[in-house]
């Protein structure tokens, strides 16, 4: 019996040291022991099956996590200490893992030392760190490699947290914002505001930010926006020079992903930029491809503008004719304000008839001294005159015609952003908030971009549990079966109908009184989201627009007030698009009307951020827009 008994508190001291464990308290539930020791439910399940069939009582012991992950991570580092030198190769389309240890001689065991997370990152153009020898050896004449200097420090580094007091804090990897905001007393707004380009890079871990509260500082709204004025995005995406398409690589870019984005092959680009071969790092400049020429002024310094509105006089058809007026007004105070600072212009206002009538319209455009011509509003007479002038290249602005085939040619400036831009953007949102939340998405009728985001967070989001409605009604809480407590969900809208804009706010508001922690998103502005700012910022709302008026500028003050004084009211939506554009074109032009070669600057005008990307396909395309945040 005695043997029994030492043998018996033997395995129990194995036990105990082979792995942590959780003993299960009134309250309790898997999402909130999953919390309290930092792992994800889906973890917490895979080490405790009963949970999924519902089985958990109080007093059961529940697996945490198990003594041989600690092993996985010191053989890690044992890895990386050692003075191998180590390089990377680029994946290839149909590579596998299986095909990576054949082909480089190499036990999939070390391949995994080498790469943790391999699995989570095995997508084409993602890089996979291998011996430098066997690189040497074993790589295809196309693969793209690049070799590094041995690794001396162990790969999983403790980062000390600072103190709140010192005023910086290092990003930890399971952070967002709201833990950030709440741990230091910061609202959103001073965090970015002490942090420039912090919202738009996101949180990267290991990184420095500051976190002290400035002295004096006095936050007067709950609304946060994408971009500083004063401190415009530095990083530009998609500029014009010497000749050349050129591309600022962005963290989390890829070879292969650049490849495919600008459709060129790996030898031109190596071609155009040796240095790649060094590795590809955030920040560089790569020339992509060699711009056909360009639309060159003929002679002097005034530049020539053509304004085409659809003022519909020619045949009595008004349907369009205030939304022309109201954008002239706009249009006039730009032009009044560049001619004052010293620009030269000669500017003509062509009608534009109606959409049928159009093609006489042209004829009163003279191209051989015309600069720029900004309208027409239709997508159809927008192509009519990409026609008419496409011997001189003379640059054309689509106030607001979108559509694919557009986007062929080299001489337009497309202002309306693309609805899957506005997608891209919260997919981003809400994988830096996700913490194993459920997910819903209320879709519109198609569910184009509904089905996109869910595509896009399961990509990213390790077992993400995301669900498509109808309707905001459909939005649960996520429920324990056994201890009835509820958890916060995420809900994103994909709808821009109004309708369905105050249904989702009236839904999120209640949600948000049932529980805390409730995230929620818009990829639309509805008029709901400002009459409901208190409420919804318990929700801690972020929604996305094209446009809107920041009352508290300088800037934006001075023109309402121009505004204001010239036409004896304020300015309309449509006044506002009309300034916005044409002062924004007409401060990228110079005299010699190179407007291309001033597109890489981000501008935000008085309510529209412009911030042009060239399409592969040659056209310039805004993709700016607005963040609105509601923080709690």
């Amino acid at each position: 019996m005695k043997k029994y008994l030492v043998f018996i508190y033997t395995l129990i001291g194995f036990v105990a040291f082979a792995q942590k464990t959780h003993t299960v308290a009134k309250g309790d539930t898997p999402y909130n022991i999953s919390k309290k020791y930092g792992v994800t439910l889906d973890e917490l399940t895979k080490l405790n099956p009963q949970i999924k069939e519902g089985k958990l009582a109080i007093g059961d012991v529940l697996i945490i996590t198990k003594k041989n992950s600690e092993v996985v991570k010191t053989t890690e580092k044992a890895v990386a200490t050692t003075n191998q030198k180590l390089g990377k190769i680029v994946l290839q389309p149909k590579q596998t893992i299986y095909g990576i240890t054949k082909q480089y001689h190499i036990s999939e065991a070390d391949l995994r030392k080498l790469n943790p997370n391999l699995d989570q990152h095995m997508k084409i153009g993602d890089e996979v760190t291998l011996p430098a020898e066997n690189i040497k050896k074993y790589a295809d004449q196309n693969a793209f490699v690049k070799t590094e200097v041995p690794v001396e420090k162990p790969v999983e580094k403790a980062v000390e947290k600072p103190k709140a007091d010192e005023g910086t804090y290092v990003i930890q990897p399971k952070d967002n914002y709201y833990r950030i905001t709440k741990s230091f007393n910061l609202t959103q707004e001073e965090l970015f505001a002490i942090n420039p380009g912090l919202e738009e890079k996101g949180l990267q871990p290991g990184e420095v930010i500051n976190v002290k509260k400035p002295q004096n500082s006095k936050v007067k709204e709950t609304v946060t926006w994408q971009e500083d004025k004063k401190t415009e995005k530095a990083e530009v995406q998609n500029v014009v020079a010497d000749e050349y398409q050129t591309y600022t690589v962005q963290n989390g870019d890829t070879v292969f992903g650049i490849l495919n984005k600008f459709n060129v092959s790996l030898d031109q680009l190596l071609e155009l930029n040796p240095k790649l071969s060094e590795g590809l790092k955030p920040g560089m400049v790569l020339k992509v491809k060699k711009l056909e020429a360009g639309y060159v002024k003929k002679s002097g310094d005034e530049l020539n503008v053509v304004l085409m509105l659809p003022f519909g006089f020619d045949d009595g058809d008004s349907k369009y004719r205030s939304m022309a007026a109201d954008f002239l007004t706009g249009a006039k105070l730009a032009i009044e304000r560049n001619a004052k600072a010293g620009q030269k212009l000669d500017v003509k206002v062509v009608d534009a008839g109606s959409e049928a009538s159009f093609k006489n319209s042209l004829t009163q455009i003279n191209q051989n001294n015309t600069d720029l011509i900004i309208g027409p509003f239709f997508k159809s007479n927008v192509l009519e005159v990409l026609d008419y002038v496409k011997t001189q290249k003379i640059p054309v602005v689509a106030p607001f015609a979108n559509s694919p085939e557009l986007r062929n040619y080299s001489n337009l400036v497309i202002i309306e952003t693309e609805q899957s831009v506005f997608a891209d953007r919260i997919v981003k949102e809400v994988s830096l908030a996700y913490s194993d939340q459920k997910i819903y998405i209320v879709a519109d009728s198609d569910k184009t971009y509904a089905n996109y985001m869910k595509k896009q967070l399961e990509g990213q989001l390790k077992n993400a549990n995301i669900t498509v409605v109808n309707s905001s009604a459909d939005i649960q809480l996520d429920t324990n079966m056994m201890t009835g407590q509820t958890a916060p969900v995420i809900a994103i809208l994909a709808n821009d109908n109004d309708d369905a804009g105050s249904d989702f706010s009236k839904r999120i508001i209640d949600l948000a009184k049932e529980t805390s922690g409730m995230k929620s998103f818009s990829m639309y502005y509805h008029p709901s989201f400002e009459k409901n700012i208190a409420e919804l910022s318990k929700a801690s709302l972020v929604y996305l627009m094209d446009r809107k008026i920041n009352t508290d500028g300088d800037f934006e003050k001075e023109v309402l007030a121009d505004y204001k004084k010239k036409y004896c009211k304020a300015p309309s939506k449509y006044a506002v698009i009309g300034f916005d554009v044409v002062n924004d074109m007409l401060t990228r032009e110079n005299s010699k009307g190179e407007l291309f070669k001033q597109m890489n600057k981000p501008q935000t005008q008085l309510a529209t951020k412009f911030e042009f990307v060239r399409n592969k396909n040659g056209a310039y395309v805004n993709q700016g827009y607005r963040v609105v945040r509601l923080v709690p």
